[in-house]
């Protein structure tokens, strides 16, 4: 597999790919001699939750692929001048690899989400994924002490790929930390991706993903649960990328003046 360039944005290093190349690095992982890989999503809201909470930070660091999943990331980026091709939405990342799944037969193990989310995911992808094949399902209501046989029953379900819909940090530093017990070669959380694909939570119209106004409709959606997030969490993003772009401008200043 070719390295891929990568960019360092807010201090989160980012794979410079696209949708279509992660899954086709992804499938490539499934090819494999067998062993875990874990694929992280970062949006705005993770950037600054990585300030706050260093394990958080390191799980995302430690991901084989990292990628962008928000249009303010590919926008901090470019002002930067460290440019991504593209979002990663992990709603969009985890259909295509579903997609793909489905075309070369592999196994999927869902993992999160009440009970009655994830009964109606696997109806939904038996039916609209012919040839993919659900190795198991769990909900995500289990604590801390079930992991070790929540871990073994994903491993010896045989699954290559595991969908994690739990919220952040939870998910990230999970992975992580049973990366190597799990021996699921593509691990990936996705969030909320279970809702919407389900049907249960409506996505934003495709002019506001595009425009960097998906956060407004999920505010909007579910606003108890969702204004700190980014009323808060979208401030001190801008914030931190302020200051970014001054500390490169300073940086850049001195090195003008220097003789």
């Amino acid at each position: 597999m070719i390295a891929n360039a990568r960019a360092n944005i807010l201090d989160c290093r980012f794979d410079r790919i696209t949708l279509a190349q992660t899954v086709e690095h992804c499938m490539e992982f499934c090819r494999q001699p067998r062993s875990s890989h874990t694929i992280v999503t970062i949006n705005s809201a993770g950037l600054v939750m990585m300030r706050d909470d260093e394990t958080f930070r390191r799980a995302c660091m430690s991901g084989d692929l990292v990628v962008a999943d928000g249009v303010p990331v590919l926008w901090a980026g470019r002002l930067l001048g460290e440019p991504l091709p593209g979002r990663v939405a992990g709603v969009d990342l985890m259909a295509a690899l579903l997609s793909a799944a489905a075309r070369q037969g592999l196994r999927v193990y869902f993992l999160g989400a009440k009970p009655e989310i994830i009964d109606a995911l696997v109806v939904r992808c038996r039916e609209q994924y012919p040839g993919l094949v659900v190795a198991g399902a769990r909900d995500g209501y289990f604590d801390r002490a079930e992991s070790d046989a929540v871990v073994a029953h994903i491993r010896d379900a045989q699954a290559d790929i595991l969908f994690i819909g739990m919220p952040s940090p939870f998910k990230e530093v999970w992975a992580q930390a049973y990366k190597r017990a799990l021996e699921t070669p593509v691990i990936i959380g996705v969030g909320g991706s279970f809702d919407v694909l389900t049907g249960h939570v409506k996505r934003a119209p495709p002019w506001m993903q595009k425009s960097g106004l998906e956060w407004s409709w999920r505010l909007l959606m579910e606003p108890r649960k969702m204004w700190r997030r980014y009323l808060v969490g979208n401030s001190r993003f801008i914030f931190m990328l302020l200051r970014a772009l001054l500390q490169r401008r300073f940086r850049a200043g001195a090195r003008y003046s220097a003789p």
